[in-house]
């Protein structure tokens, strides 16, 4: 931490995001207590083969899936994208892709991973929004593992509706040939990582992996913050 920001820390104290307790100097986002708190899926162990990994089967060549908490409305994970997508918190987002990373670490999840390819966001959406809460997931990723991040080669194309309400069918209807490949360059023979911050029925990251397929030589795998069980 900089002197510049032990002072301002010293001015205005940090809080943990969920008890509003202040945060030590090496914490950020949540202090250590809620961070052990948080329910963990612990699916990077078995990466091939778990609830989320089976969203996949079948429908499109995803090799490993993981998320690093479980998602419920009204949760303290809840919460926290809440505050990251909707309150102006690009930081948040951030903080917790390095508390991700460094879980994720523990499993080897990352080996043999070339690119970190956070799901983007409608033009539309994202100057709403101010930034692509993905983005800052994967740049925290990045600071722990030095992995690149490619934010051109998948687009979206518009944004047809908030997916909330949908039932599984709809919600993948309402995604189907959203993305589009805008350059594939740097993903030849390359082993594709996906971030984004919830996984509910995997609707979005099919869409994306159906974009990325035909690209020559490439694998695919994902990682989100939450997971939604079913």
């Amino acid at each position: 931490m900089s002197w510049w920001t032990k002072l301002l820390d010293f001015i205005s104290p940090r809080q943990c995001e969920i008890c509003g307790q202040r945060l030590a100097p090496s914490e950020r986002t949540l202090c250590s207590p809620c961070l052990l708190h948080l329910p963990r899926t612990t699916y990077q162990f078995t990466p091939t083969d778990n609830p989320m990994a089976q969203l996949f089967w079948h429908l499109t060549p995803v090799e490993r899936a993981a998320a690093l908490f479980f998602y419920e409305s009204h949760s303290e994970v809840a919460r926290i994208i809440y505050q990251l997508k909707y309150n102006d918190r690009p930081d948040i987002g951030e903080d917790m892709g390095r508390i991700m990373a460094n879980d994720m670490q523990l499993a080897a999840y990352f080996d043999g991973i070339d690119i970190l390819l956070p799901v983007p966001l409608s033009r539309k959406r994202k100057r709403q929004r101010g930034y692509n809460q993905s983005e800052h997931i994967a740049r925290g990723i990045s600071d722990i593992t030095h992995l690149p991040i490619v934010t051109h080669a998948l687009k979206r194309r518009h944004f047809r509706h908030s997916q909330t309400a949908l039932s599984r069918y709809e919600r993948r209807e309402n995604v189907a040939d959203m993305f589009h490949l805008a350059d594939d360059k740097l993903l030849k023979n390359r082993h594709v990582l996906l971030i984004d911050d919830v996984c509910t029925t995997g609707a979005t990251l099919i869409a994306c992996a159906d974009a990325l397929k035909h690209v020559e030589g490439i694998r695919i795998s994902v990682l989100t913050l939450g997971f939604t069980k079913n």
